[in-house]
């Protein structure tokens, strides 16, 4: 059972670090909003405490958020859906605002902004394109209506991004400049290629200069005057440093079999 709840903790690692950024919410808060408890003995003298968890390996990532109610409805205790395989991306290359040019499907050819990013899945939302239509809101006494949605690009063969100096696709990989700054370098031309604005944006704020501090946040100033300084004593040796204390006692020898 210890076995199965550390497997289960392994969901929130796979979450991926962009998604995590944008939502900027604790890990504890992430972790205990996709816990599902399968099974929990009483709460009683008699009974040991134990707890069985969903597995790891039964959540399947979608495009609502791992936190959401509509992600917990569909990966619900007991309900098994098909095991889907994500390929391994070791350097993440596309971002939200990058321009981006698609290879499959109906809208092959043409370039649109990327408006999210679903890293769980290697999936990236193009801005009205690769889209489809739904019918959502059908009653006996009302038709429903039909909207248009987006659905996802797989960044490893269905996009590729674009080179701002001429607009045209190529590859591209992370290179240091002179200056120690690492940055994205197309592979066909050997521009730089900035990062987007977009890519700052979180839930809070979009840019980090224009977030207004709150009266729950703690100012800069208070964050850069704590400082620590790792030194090879305990706590009680540093209390009596700062006291002024000096042990002259002599301890008596120990020994350990």
């Amino acid at each position: 059972m210890r076995f199965t709840a550390r497997l289960y903790c392994s969901v929130t690692k796979r979450i991926g670090e962009l998604t995590k950024q944008y939502a900027k919410l604790p890990e504890k808060y992430i972790e205990r909003a996709t816990e599902q408890i399968e099974w929990k003995t009483p709460d009683r003298i008699n009974y040991l405490p134990r707890t069985i968890k969903k597995p790891a390996w039964e959540f399947r990532f979608t495009t609502n958020r791992p936190w959401t109610d509509e992600f917990r409805r569909q990966n619900e205790v007991g309900f098994k859906r098909k095991q889907v395989f994500v390929e391994p991306i070791k350097e993440w290359m596309i971002y939200r605002g990058d321009r981006v040019e698609i290879l499959v499907g109906r809208d092959r050819g043409k370039q649109g902004i990327v408006s999210q990013v679903i890293q769980e899945r290697n999936w990236v939302i193009v801005a009205g394109l690769n889209t489809h239509h739904r019918k959502m809101g059908a009653r006996k006494d009302y038709p429903g209506m039909i909207i248009k949605s987006e659905a996802p690009l797989l960044v490893t063969n269905q996009v590729a991004l674009v080179d701002p100096s001429d607009n045209k696709m190529t590859k591209v990989e992370w290179r240091f400049t002179e200056d120690g700054e690492r940055v994205r370098v197309s592979l066909r031309t050997g521009r730089i290629i900035p990062m987007p604005h977009a890519a700052e944006e979180t839930m809070e704020y979009k840019t980090r200069k224009a977030y207004v501090d709150t009266d729950k946040d703690t100012p800069a100033a208070v964050v850069e005057a704590i400082t620590y300084e790792p030194k090879l004593k305990t706590f009680e040796m540093e209390i009596m440093e700062e006291m002024g204390i000096k042990e002259e006692r002599i301890p008596k020898k120990t020994y350990w079999y």
